[in-house]
């Protein structure tokens, strides 16, 4: 009744699945879950995802009855400006909210990611005689997740790992936005789930005892995540607007709340009514929470000393932390011949997860091509405590994975792909994104460098819109030693996720002892090379590959007596960060002439280059042909440069 009050009241929501999962929530919260309300970051919490986040009144109501840190008042003020009970749940908004949903299937993409990440922690750190890692993740899912094509590819991951800490409720309730499902989905969802190797139970959904008996039979599975598919009915109570889609996304109507009261034997005035009995009932959380978690402090005590250095190990992790001096693991390449980004990422890697053991990293089958393979670290699903995530070409599931093992706020992920690739895991990156989380996402094959694999694998737009993502930070290194620097950005940076754009052919390293140090690229952009006086006549700017091309351009350029600055930009989104001296320094508003160059999609340049600058981009699609074809026929030469320079200086 507090989810039909409360969208009633805003005029705006989903009373129905609410309203169809009342009973399951009840006996998850005040019985089967162990959590502490008080504490929404006790570390063994058991997480509960609603991956059906259009029912956001029910996790709401959950929250505010059992005692976290959300008032009836919030309730009050759902969906509207500055309240803690957005439309959809949010992670870092809400108290007690385990992560963003909303779009369908990502919250079931990333339980998959916590039970991953539930796996790795108790391998490292349980011993026979200690398990202070063991939770579960609850899951409440509808047709909408299961259509969703990233279920698919994350089910059959869980199955496959043998992710038994997974208990996943399926609100087999019939219905969809457009009317009963039957109109497009007609698959056995049971026969769909044990394919995918899951323990299927099937109950009616206001059944407590047999919800009751069918999570301890998911909890007595060792080798399988388990789904129970709950009979239930959209709308539960309301007269007319049961087993109905337009219980789905929209009020109830007065008139209907009012006969929905009378049949449920519910008082019609006040809204948002809470009898003292029941609230006293579901606050048994509060003193609950606080007995398990002090049960597992006073456990994690005995562990500390008996396990000093796992223990010390732990608490230097929580948080996500870094080890003092952990940068000095990061490969020297200032020796280094041409080398390829993606190479170069591939030894700072394996340098850094040598004393970075919360650093997991996975590819989507492209371990090899992506350098994101941990050498003697094992693989995970198959060595205790592997490391190495193998993901199979799954870049949606990987997505979603990612941000899992990051919501267990002690482990950093990372997981490779192809750069054209990542519009399979957009979804997922826009989320972690959203809940500003440290993903790190090593994208390479980054242009139309990546030559005779053509237009289908050669990513144009991609560059223009993550940039375009809020709190997205994207990181193109021009060499080996900003490769380093890019490393150091993504480890410790929290703003939001990160993209490592790298290459696959191999580009020239930098002479530091020359140029300015790889270490002002800190800053997103930084004056490599520059004109005798540092007055230049002409400013060339690049990112990756594109900037050793600018490099010929500025040699030949200076030979002949055109004064020019090189800057590279690692991050347009650092830069601007940067205050306002810093960045007329790297580009004074009194140099009109500037060119930029960089294999991409032309967009956003503008603001870089002003109103006389010259973009040296892409306008169409890439082609199939050797590197060096490539980047001749699209432009990005020196020779093409200087063209285009003498031409502005005219």
């Amino acid at each position: 009744m507090l989810a039909v009050d409360a969208v009633e009241k805003a005029q705006s929501g989903h009373p129905g699945t609410p309203m169809e999962a009342a009973a399951i929530a009840y006996e998850l919260w005040t019985d089967l879950m162990r959590y502490s309300p008080t504490n929404p970051h006790w570390p063994n919490r058991d997480r509960f995802i609603l991956s059906a986040g259009h029912a956001s009144m029910l996790l709401y109501s959950m929250l505010y009855l059992t005692g976290y840190d959300l008032s009836l008042d919030q309730i009050r003020l759902f969906r509207q400006w500055g309240s803690q009970t957005a439309g959809h749940p949010e992670y870092g908004h809400t108290a007690g909210v385990e992560t963003t949903t909303g779009p369908l299937g990502q919250g079931f993409a990333t339980g998959v990611g916590m039970a991953v990440a539930e796996r790795y922690l108790a391998d490292l750190f349980n011993r026979p005689d200690h398990r202070i890692v063991d939770y579960y993740i609850y899951a409440y899912c509808s047709d909408g997740d299961l259509m969703e094509g990233v279920s698919s590819e994350a089910g059959s991951f869980a199955g496959h790992h043998h992710l038994n800490k997974l208990i996943y409720i399926y609100s087999d309730n019939h219905i969809t936005i457009d009317g009963e499902t039957d109109l497009t989905f007609s698959e056995n969802v049971r026969g769909r789930f044990e394919a995918f190797n899951w323990f299927v139970q099937n109950i009616e959904g206001n059944d407590r005892n047999a919800l009751r008996k069918a999570i301890e039979q998911a909890k007595a599975q060792k080798e399988r995540p388990s789904m129970i598919i709950a009979r239930t009915h959209i709308g539960f109570g309301s007269p007319g607007k049961h087993d109905k889609s337009v219980a789905h996304g929209a009020p109830l109507g007065a008139d209907e709340v009012k006969r929905t009261k009378d049949n449920l034997g519910w008082p019609q005035e006040p809204a948002f009514y809470v009898p003292e009995e029941a609230l006293k009932h579901f606050r048994k959380a509060l003193e609950r929470g606080k007995q398990l978690e002090q049960e597992w402090k006073t456990q994690f005590e005995a562990y500390s000393q008996k396990y000093p250095e796992l223990a010390n190990l732990w608490r230097s992790i929580t948080g996500g932390k870094l080890p003092d001096g952990w940068q000095k693991s990061i490969p020297d390449f200032s020796k280094e011949k041409p080398i390829a980004t993606r190479a170069a990422s591939g030894k700072i890697l394996n340098g850094i997860a040598n004393v970075l053991p919360n650093l997991i990293v996975g590819s989507a089958d492209l371990a090899e091509s992506t350098n994101t393979w941990l050498k003697d670290k094992g693989s995970f699903g198959k060595d205790p405590g592997g490391r190495n995530i193998h993901f199979g070409i799954r870049e949606h599931c990987m997505g979603g994975v990612l941000n899992g093992i990051a919501l267990s706020e002690m482990l950093i992920p990372a997981g490779g792909t192809f750069f054209i690739f990542s519009d399979y895991m957009r979804p997922a990156m826009r989320i972690a994104s959203l809940m500003k989380l440290n993903t790190i996402y090593i994208l390479t094959h980054d242009s139309i460098g990546l030559g005779e694999d053509g237009p289908t694998h050669q990513p144009v737009e991609h560059l223009a819109s993550f940039r375009a993502m809020p709190n997205m930070t994207v990181l193109r290194p021009a060499d080996a030693t900003e490769t380093a620097v890019a490393w150091e950005i993504a480890l410790s940076r929290r703003k939001g996720p990160v993209c490592l754009v790298l290459t696959r052919q191999k580009l020239p390293v930098i002479d530091r002892s020359r140029f300015a140090p790889a270490e002002n690229a800190k800053k997103g952009a930084y004056i490599v090379a520059d004109a005798p006086d540092q007055k230049p006549d002409i400013i060339l700017m690049a990112t990756g590959s594109e900037v050793s091309v600018i490099f010929s351009a500025y040699e030949k350029l200076t030979a002949e007596g055109i004064k020019t600055r090189v800057v590279s930009f690692l991050s347009w989104e650092i830069f601007d960060e940067q205050p306002q001296e810093y960045r007329e320094q790297v580009l004074p508003a009194s140099i009109g002439a500037r060119i930029s160059v960089e294999a991409a999609a032309k967009f956003g340049w503008e603001r870089y280059v002003g109103n006389r600058g010259i973009i040296i981009g892409m306008n169409t699609f890439g082609a199939s042909a050797p590197v060096e074809a490539n980047m001749e026929k699209f432009g990005f030469t020196p020779e093409n440069v200087i063209a285009k320079a003498k031409a502005l200086l005219l």
